[in-house]
């Protein structure tokens, strides 16, 4: 029972994840797609690499020829010493080309690898960058990261040593077969019968091996996603004492991943000992027909002696295959999950012929929005309104009345499921998404403070304005005092989400990030909730100022900061119930006069 319901908390806990195993038959069209990142090396690296494999072929279907055929056959029952010399130095300077062959193919392929994984990863990172927040909606920050890193990650084998492998296996296998039936057609069929049972064997685990390590990927997402929120919500633990809780979640996720690891080498395995038992099974058809054939004059011993050695190296690279072909089963896992994050389409794409923008005024119309988040429940109902350019509006209603979704649609992090957006009388689905977000900037509740200096958080709006830019910007906003006064002033390192920094501190910063990038329409969403009240009037009287030529719009449920807003529109289930000045609403006592009225009942009360 205890287990059922830890198997039931991991379900509910990973509801969301669009993670799943990708049930698909292993198609070669897969493969070769993989292998086209190796297009932009195919003029130095590749050819350097394939033709050390073509020395290290050569060398090894040589050697076993000069010691069985010359070397006995001849050496041996002619007596020349001569020729046992000649073929001593030979096999040794083959030797020595072929060390220095393996030398260099070990390391022009593995900088072939490392360049196809820095390529693969760079792409697939711009690539998830362009998605629609729809998308990140969808997926939890651990499995995004288990993709980029290491399904990315777990390819590296496959291009550094599996590729060139597989050449050299598949030439070196039709180089021994071929000497093979030269040395003895009779003893080649005989030892070759049993190769037909071989295949219909591994072929039937192709499926189960492959499916086993699309399940390692997955559980690995579910582990690096638990792994991610328990250090992201280490707080939330702690406060609740829920550390024993979130210890026996994480050993679920945990063992989890350690059994599916186990299932899919248990499988692995079973490959290499049955090629082992096959190479049994021909050694001994080997040496009961071999010998018959030597007693009956139809092969020499020389012959012999050289098939053997051939066979042995025969049953080399069939074993290494069923190694590189679970390399190619656990690159078609990793890259099947890789590729369907590339074959993602943003939902919110830009028109083939998108306008830019070079200059936005500011104007924003809204024209029968509609908007849902799941096509069940509406966040927008056919609203209609209008932003005139430089205008401060101020959004305001209960939570889930569509404030938030209207500053998303104005930044086009999603689009419309009904009616239209415009700005400055452009459809928003017209414009160039880089060219009218560069002229918008947001500050949201929660602010969000990479690792790096000061300094460089606050650029984050505007990589290329200078530190006296940069200063300004903060002495805008009234973050100067608070910085200064830090170890290293501008200069201070800070960490991921700016533990170091007050919430209302890290708040400040993200309103001179804002600020920096200069932006014609500026929306604050809940951007002083998090403020003290000093600090509040400061950054208020500072706005006054920087907002002037701006269109901004204000999200607030602290009615006290929206006053000044040119027109205050009042939100109720997507729809707008009233709009106006605060002098307007208050006069009228509709439901902004009782907004107000609560909100000052509770200041009373507090």
């Amino acid at each position: 029972m205890e287990e059922d319901r830890k198997e039931k908390l991991i379900l509910e806990r990973f509801h969301y994840s669009q993670d799943q195993v990708i049930d698909k038959s292993f198609n070669w069209q897969q493969i070769w797609r993989l292998l086209g990142y190796m297009k932009p090396y195919v003029k130095d690296l590749l050819p350097l690499s394939l033709l050390t494999v073509i020395v290290s072929i050569g060398v090894r279907l040589i050697i076993p020829t000069l010691i069985g055929v010359y070397m006995l056959d001849k050496v041996i029952v002619e007596e020349d010493t001569t020729l046992l010399m000649i073929l001593v130095f030979i096999i040794l300077g083959l030797y020595l080309l072929s060390y220095i062959a393996n030398v260099l193919r070990i390391r022009w392929m593995n900088m072939l690898g490392q360049n196809v994984i820095y390529d693969l990863r760079k792409q697939l990172f711009a690539h998830v960058q362009t998605l629609s927040q729809r998308f990140f909606d969808q997926r939890s920050a651990g499995s995004i990261l288990v993709r980029i890193m290491n399904d990315t990650t777990s390819l590296q084998e496959l291009f550094t040593n599996g590729v060139i492998n597989l050449l050299t296996d598949v030439f070196l296998l039709i180089g021994i077969l071929l000497i093979l039936f030269s040395l003895n057609m009779k003893l080649t069929l005989a030892v070759m019968i049993i190769l037909p049972i071989m295949f219909f064997i591994s072929t039937n685990l192709r499926k189960s091996i492959r499916l086993s390590w699309q399940k390692v990927r997955l559980k690995q997402s579910k582990l690096n996603s638990h792994l991610n929120e328990s250090i992201q919500g280490i707080r939330v633990t702690q406060a609740f004492t829920q550390e024993k809780e979130n210890s026996e979640f994480f050993n679920g996720v945990n063992t989890e991943n350690f059994e599916t690891w186990k299932e899919a080498v248990r499988k692995n395995a079973k490959f290499g000992p049955f090629v082992e038992m096959t190479n049994a099974v021909g050694t001994a058809i080997l040496i009961w027909y071999g010998a018959t054939l030597v007693a009956n004059q139809e092969c020499t011993i020389g012959e012999f002696v050289s098939f053997a050695f051939y066979l042995g190296m025969f049953w080399e690279p069939i074993s290494r295959l069923g190694q590189v072909y679970n390399q190619l089963l656990m690159g078609m896992a990793s890259s099947e999950r890789i590729f369907e994050f590339l074959d993602e389409k943003p939902i919110v794409a830009e028109s083939e012929k998108a306008l830019v923008l070079n200059h936005i005024n500011g104007r924003i119309d809204f024209e029968k929005v509609e908007f849902s988040y799941d096509e069940k429940r509406k966040a927008l109902d056919g609203i209609s309104l209008t932003i005139k350019a430089g205008e401060t509006v101020a959004l305001v209603g209960h939570t889930g009345s569509g404030k938030t979704t209207i500053a998303n649609l104005i930044s086009r992090f999603y689009d419309t499921t009904g009616g239209t957006v415009k700005i400055d009388g452009h459809p928003i689905q017209d414009l160039s998404i880089a060219s009218m977000r560069s002229q918008i900037s947001v500050v949201l509740q929660d602010t969000f403070i990479f690792s790096g200096t000061i300094m460089e958080n606050i650029r984050f709006g505007n990589p290329k304005a200078s530190d006296e830019e940069v200063i300004a910007a903060a002495r805008a906003v009234g973050a100067d005092h608070f910085i200064t006064q830090l170890s290293h002033a501008y200069q201070t390192e800070v960490e991921e989400r700016g533990n170091v920094l007050s919430v209302g501190e890290r708040q400040l910063l993200s309103f001179a990030r804002a600020l920096l990038a200069d932006p014609k329409i500026l929306i604050l969403d809940e951007a002083t909730a998090s403020i003290d009240t000093e600090t509040e009037m400061k950054i208020q009287q500072a706005l006054k100022g920087l907002l002037k030529g701006r269109t901004a719009i204000m999200i607030a449920h602290r009615l006290s900061t929206i006053r000044e807003a040119d027109n205050i529109i009042v939100l109720d289930h997507g729809n707008i119930i009233e709009q106006g000045s605060h002098k307007t609403l208050m006069k009228r006592q509709g439901i902004y006069y009782e907004l107000v009225k609560a909100q000052y009942k509770i200041l009373d009360v507090g």
